[in-house]
């Protein structure tokens, strides 16, 4: 069981075998497990001591405890709970489901803010510009790399997480993503700008720590612990007030995650603009960006108006002679 993953109420075993079950299977579920962990604290605080306590009022008080305001964030939540509880009894651990809270309905899809590249280079700045505080080291450094790896190779948060100094090919120019989400592995080449990025950034943590190990973290700038997800959220978030950024009309307010939006928006863009049919592409940004399958890579075709246009411009002069053909 994962550091951190210690369970304490009646169904303690249960959530750690279920936990267990899923990951054979290749399933890292992190973020079920801390939903999960969130459950079996509230059962804790709740002094709940024996798995007939767990009713269906108590599942529902558990859910309005935890606020969650998109409809898509309680029915994670709701479908986490149905999913553990449908496991037990399937194994006759629990003789029914006290889940019985219905979904809510979802709204109307969350439209990213995708970054251009100038706002993506004042992110940048500001957060090199961080200053060092007692117990963090090279924040400016650090984050300036985290975030120009997001934005300039779409690499998801966790995965930037996880890399190691070793992790680093500089020979090959590769970045080597280990056990990401799925359980695959992957390699993702960058360019020299990149390379010279993060060069200087390697260069710098040796200065300050010469004994690093190829297994230390490549972002830590507290000694031995790697940067969280929460924590380059957080980061972030105190820095956008700064950068003065307009939303599009329905829009929501950037996320960490819409870095790796961008990256992905930004090339598709990129493709349709110098005349590369991004149909024939889009296998392969799919495994750049560790998709399973092309289909979800597809649904960055239609994120923003640009987007759209640089389509509706290449299937004008796809259509144009064809029309002209039929009127003649």
């Amino acid at each position: 069981m994962p550091a951190g993953e210690r369970f304490a109420s009646p169904l303690a075993d249960g959530i750690a075998q279920f936990l267990a079950h899923k990951r054979v299977l290749g399933r890292r579920y992190e973020t079920e497990a801390y939903a999960l962990r969130l459950f079996d604290r509230y059962l804790v605080e709740r002094r709940v001591d024996a798995l007939r306590a767990i009713t269906p009022e108590l599942i529902a008080a558990f859910l309005t405890s935890r606020p969650r305001h998109c409809p898509r964030s309680f029915n994670h939540l709701l479908g986490v709970l149905h999913r553990l509880f449908d496991w037990l009894v399937a194994r006759e651990i629990v003789a029914r489901s006290p889940v019985r809270s219905p979904t809510r309905r979802a709204g109307a899809a969350r439209i990213p803010f995708i970054f251009a590249p100038e706002p993506a280079r004042r992110l940048l700045d500001l957060a090199a510009g961080l200053p060092d505080v007692p117990g963090a080291a090279l924040r400016g450094p650090t984050f300036h790399a985290v975030f120009a790896v997001l934005y300039g190779l779409g690499l998801r948060v966790s995965e930037a997480c996880q890399l190691t100094m070793g992790d680093v090919d500089r020979h090959r120019r590769l970045l080597i993503i280990r056990n990401t989400k799925f359980g695959k592995d992957r390699l993702v080449p960058f360019g020299p700008r990149m390379g010279a990025m993060l060069d200087r950034y390697l260069a710098r943590r040796r200065r300050h720590d010469p004994a690093l190990a190829d297994d230390a973290p490549l972002f830590a700038i507290r000694a031995g612990s790697r940067l969280s997800r929460q924590r380059v959220g957080s980061v972030f978030r105190r820095l956008l007030p700064a950068l003065g950024l307009a939303l599009p009309p329905g829009a929501s307010p950037p996320r960490v995650h819409d870095l790796r939006r961008s990256f992905a928006v930004q090339t598709l863009l990129r493709w349709y603009r110098t005349g590369i049919d991004p149909g024939q592409r889009l296998l392969h940004l799919s495994t750049f960006l560790g998709h399973v399958q092309p289909e979800s890579t597809a649904v960055y075709l239609t994120v923003t108006a640009d987007l759209l246009a640089a389509a509706g411009g290449r299937f004008e002069a796809f259509a144009h002679p064809l029309v002209t053909e039929v009127r003649r």
